[in-house]
């Protein structure tokens, strides 16, 4: 049996970084996680950064559609200076989204991009901190 609506979402941002705006990237990447790890609902944030062909890569693990749309009314100011270093080049989405949430792509910042979604099928989630 399918998964159902709203079991956990994984986001996979590739973001393509600004020639000259690496060091800016990485200061307000920075900032947003440091803040989303304050006070933002994701169970997980990782950020990778390719810096020789300046490609960034984040995956972001909500427990639901809800914790989406939290994360977006909390973020936003963190999410547009985030946006001034770099263009999005695709989202994927992994998991079965709400009505709210699809509506919700594909603008962010005002500037559309490629995305797909991927319904979950099954698996599980561990947590490193054992929290």
């Amino acid at each position: 049996m399918d998964a159902p609506e709203d079991a956990p979402i994984l986001f996979h941002n590739t973001m393509r970084i600004k020639d000259g705006h690496l060091a800016g990237f990485r200061e307000a990447i920075r900032q947003a996680v440091e803040f989303v790890e304050e006070h933002g609902p994701q169970l997980m944030v990782e950020v990778f950064i390719d810096e020789d062909r300046l490609l960034a890569h984040s995956f972001q693990l909500y427990r639901d559609s809800e914790s989406i749309l939290a994360h977006w009314r909390l973020s936003d100011p963190y999410i547009r200076e985030v946006m001034e270093h770099c263009t999005v080049e695709r989202f994927e989405i992994y998991g079965r989204p709400s009505a709210a949430v699809r509506e919700g792509f594909p603008a962010a910042g005002g500037e559309e991009f490629p995305f797909t979604i991927t319904p979950r099928f099954t698996g599980f989630t561990r947590f490193l901190s054992g929290e």
